[in-house]
């Protein structure tokens, strides 16, 4: 049959179409994770994908166009709503592109990466959503009662949700193990007079990194303390590891934050950055950092002096790296890799109770060891620190004195 010249044009929008859809990445399934205060949307794709991620309100929703993407055919169903996404929907729009709507119950912040596959999953489009409302934080300032206020510690287990962290050869998720050495120690904290903790998660969800470090701060956290459990290649590779951060990501952290300045609703030692020179600024934050770099090595040696009690460590000295978690300017850090999920003797330690208390245990030692050495004015650490020196020094006192009456009343016999 032969073709007329008013049929190719159609033809050949027909030939691409069909070349575009042949070619098309595929949307494999959604997976909502929810949270306490917000929300990782995750979509599984079949290759590489472009995205556009922009907010709507009123109301409140957050739309994802894919463009040379279609739904799978064999894709699951779309999840129930849950937590801050009230529903979630999708529909193919004219040119290829793929259209994913997530409709909140509030206002939320959005911020997308694309994931490359690894051992478990493939290409995922990752969004997380967090809550408008808990992103806020007061800006008056609280003042410690009378009585003194309590230390407060952010324990912060590792990833969590969709993130599993490393696995061990017998299955065991390091997620898993990190939330109950985390809970163990938080609880542990909150047993100790003048001390208090903050769990960044108390599930099986993901926290973003940088938003790990906004919870410690909105809490006025005196310390952050990440858990972890490492993995490598060297199955027989075991024992603890504590590490602070490097100078080279207190740099680079310092860039970013003086970069960032105006519009930073974030505090470096309770002085913001906003409108001040570029030269006071970064005095300011150099002289935060400093001091918080400081205490994070000596609260980190505490600790890892008291995991050296309790069992074998990789590193006999504080570690330096560039962990995001680490880069708090104005709370000092650490992170504990408590052992090698990787060496199958020590999975399947981590995985009992008595192995996760006994680590938690030992990381509250070191950091009961470091506050009470380095109290925080206005605590009632501080208090105690101070109630038991002046006990010291009136016991001291009391025989020096007893001494000089005791003298005097001879000298004064001498005189009668």
């Amino acid at each position: 049959m032969r073709r007329t010249a008013s049929q190719w044009p159609w033809l050949l929008c027909a030939w691409l179409a069909s070349a575009v859809t042949a070619h098309a990445v595929a949307l494999r399934q959604i997976r909502l994770r929810p949270s306490p205060h917000g929300a990782r949307v995750v979509l599984d794709l079949s290759g590489r994908a472009h995205h556009d991620l922009f907010l709507l309100r009123n109301p409140d929703r957050v739309v994802m166009d894919l463009p040379g993407t279609r739904m799978s055919p064999s894709a699951r169903a779309v999840p129930a709503g849950a937590g801050l996404v009230r529903d979630v929907r999708y529909a193919e729009r004219p040119g290829g592109i793929l259209r994913v709507v997530l409709d909140l119950r509030s206002a939320a912040a959005a911020k997308s990466f694309l994931s490359l596959p690894n051992a478990r999953y493939g290409y995922r489009l990752v969004v997380d959503l967090s809550d408008a409302a808990a992103r806020a934080i007061p800006a008056t300032a609280i003042h410690a009662p009378a009585r003194g206020r309590d230390v407060v510690i952010a324990v912060d287990p590792g990833h969590g949700g969709d993130d599993p962290g490393a696995t061990g050869v017998y299955g065991t998720h390091e997620k898993d193990v990190v939330l109950a050495i985390g809970r163990d120690l938080a609880a542990d904290i909150d047993a100790q007079p003048g001390m208090r903790a903050y769990l960044t998660r108390d599930g099986d969800y993901f926290v973003p990194l940088r938003e790990r470090m906004r919870k410690a701060r909105a809490h006025d956290a005196d310390l952050f303390v990440s858990i972890h459990a490492d993995s490598i290649r060297d199955h027989d590779v075991a024992g603890a590891s504590v590490y602070i951060l490097s100078q080279r990501g207190a740099t680079d952290e310092a860039a970013r934050w003086l970069a960032e300045r105006e519009n930073a609703s974030d505090l470096i030692g309770g002085v913001s950055l906003e409108n001040k020179s570029p030269v006071l600024a970064s005095v300011l934050l150099d002289l935060s950092q400093s001091a918080s770099m400081t205490e994070s090595e000596q609260a980190a040696q505490d600790v890892l002096h008291s995991l050296e009690r309790v069992g074998q460590v990789h590193y006999d000295r504080v570690q330096q790296a560039r962990f995001v978690v680490l880069k708090s300017p104005d709370i000092p850090s650490m992170l504990v890799e408590t052992d090698y999920i990787s060496d199958p003797r020590e999975e399947l330690k981590l995985r009992t109770p008595a192995k996760q208390m006994k680590i938690a245990r030992a990381i509250l030692a070191g950091v009961r060891r470091y506050f009470y050495a380095n109290p925080p004015p206005g605590t009632r650490i501080a208090q105690r620190v101070a109630a038991r020196a002046d006990k010291t020094l009136v016991a001291d006192g009391a025989g020096r004195v007893g001494a000089g009456s005791n003298e005097s009343r001879r000298v004064d016999d001498e005189r009668r």
